[in-house]
């Protein structure tokens, strides 16, 4: 078996056996495969795609690439919840302590930040003294005790994810329904939880443009859930616009806080509600209306909060510590008008721009940097009002290029919905 026939068949659009995945994937993790020749591999099924048996292969073969986690001592049913990325996405912050606090076990590994999206363990990183790398032995203690840990996936967990993960960052192969759905659930499979709730993103700042691909892409999770017999649901969620108001590592842990509080963001908080909801009626297995109560009542209560300090100190992470950048720009608008449209996608790639995220695997992130906005889609606004807030570092920004990602116009919009849809079969 040659790995550049292997290149040749995907390149010609032709199917690819599930013993040449088997093969790519062995011999890459093993390093007999460069990264030159599965860069191009990658390249090619970003551009023809794969079928579903082929995604189905691909996605066991780098289930198999490394170890496999047991949680099957912790008592109860663990979850785990993922998002294909958003800009301004920092719903597991506020997601994690809100299921936890109704007494679900949610069992969580997380990545870096991957194209012009924020990783959950860069935001948690943000976070001084916050401990990412945790044994087994200290994830499952800490999930049987406070009924939560996340963490970032270990040396041996799907390498062959982790090895590609990076690759695709760098390469321009993010993009692609069978390499999104392959490490998504090769990831969620080796994690150990019994059912996972899963948040696609869908629009201008999402890795999935339109509602078609996402739920192509949605189906097909599902779809490699059942046949490991996980039950899996997901949630399409708007991204036409930043989650939130906050962009950036430092500026979205504070955010995160601030819904806990009931003072946050209406969108974000209606889609934190929304996924928990999902996930509590997963854990317990009861109806939506009684899981509505739960997770309304840990809110209301304060409960959820408490649950969101107590597992950041678990962790050794110090919020009082927790710092944004003092050097602040304001950008205002040039006229008077309605926001009918906003560039997510490059303000996403501007807080990288800033030093929020990674163009190579090397890249160190500043996690003081972002972007606040202050207007969204449908607000009016009038000349020298302010739209955003940049919070600068070492790197300088062009200001036009962030007042250019907001459209203005003279007409009132409605309002786009921000659940567009739930797949669960």
């Amino acid at each position: 078996m040659n790995v550049v026939d292997i290149i040749n068949k995907k390149r010609k659009k032709q199917e690819v056996t599930t013993e040449e995945i088997s093969y790519v994937i062995k011999n890459y993790v093993d390093k007999k495969i460069p990264d030159y020749q599965m860069s191009a591999l990658l390249m090619a099924i970003a551009l023809n795609g794969m079928n579903e048996r082929e995604t189905v292969d691909l996605t066991t073969a780098m289930l198999h690439s490394g170890n496999q986690i047991d949680l099957r001592m912790i008592p109860g049913i663990k979850l785990d919840k993922h998002s294909t990325g958003g800009v301004g996405d920092k719903t597991t912050l506020i997601l994690a302590p809100i299921v936890a606090a109704t007494g679900i076990n949610v069992a969580k590994m997380s990545g870096r930040g991957l194209g012009f999206t924020g990783g959950t363990i860069d935001k948690l990183e943000s976070i001084p003294g916050f401990k990412t790398a945790l044994t087994f032995d200290q994830f499952t203690k800490q999930i049987s005790h406070i009924h939560v840990a996340v963490a970032s996936g270990t040396k041996n967990l799907v390498p062959a994810d982790k090895m590609m993960y990076a690759l695709r960052d760098v390469t321009g192969t993010v993009e692609s329904i069978p390499l999104i759905a392959a490490s998504i659930m090769s990831k969620k499979l080796a994690s150990g939880a019994d059912k996972f709730v899963i948040d696609v993103k869908v629009g201008n700042g999402a890795l999935m443009k339109n509602l078609e691909d996402a739920k192509k892409l949605a189906h097909l999770m599902v779809h490699i859930g059942r046949i490991h017999q996980k039950e899996t649901i997901c949630v399409l969620t708007n991204m036409n616009q930043p989650l939130g108001s906050a962009i950036g590592n430092a500026l979205e842990v504070q955010e995160s806080m601030d819904v806990l509080q009931g003072k946050g963001p209406m969108d974000i908080t209606q889609l934190a509600i929304v996924l928990a909801i999902q996930m509590v009626r997963l854990g317990k297995n009861i109806s939506e209306e009684e899981a509505t109560e739960e997770v309304r009542k840990v809110l209301m209560t304060g409960m959820a909060y408490e649950k969101f300090k107590e597992w950041i100190q678990t962790q050794h992470g110090n919020l009082e510590k927790l710092t944004v950048s003092s050097k602040i720009v304001s950008i205002k608008s040039k006229q008077n008008g309605v926001i009918s449209h906003i560039d997510t996608e490059r303000l996403g790639e501007l807080t990288r721009q800033l030093g929020a995220g990674r163009y190579t695997k090397e890249d160190v992130i500043d996690p003081t940097v972002g972007i606040k906005i202050e207007k969204k889609i449908g607000e009016f606004v009038i000349s020298d009002e302010e739209l955003a807030k940049v919070y600068v570092g070492e790197k300088d920004i062009n200001v036009n290029d962030i007042l250019e990602c907001f459209t203005i116009s003279e007409h009132f919009l409605d309002n786009e919905p921000l659940i567009l849809d739930i797949i669960k079969d």
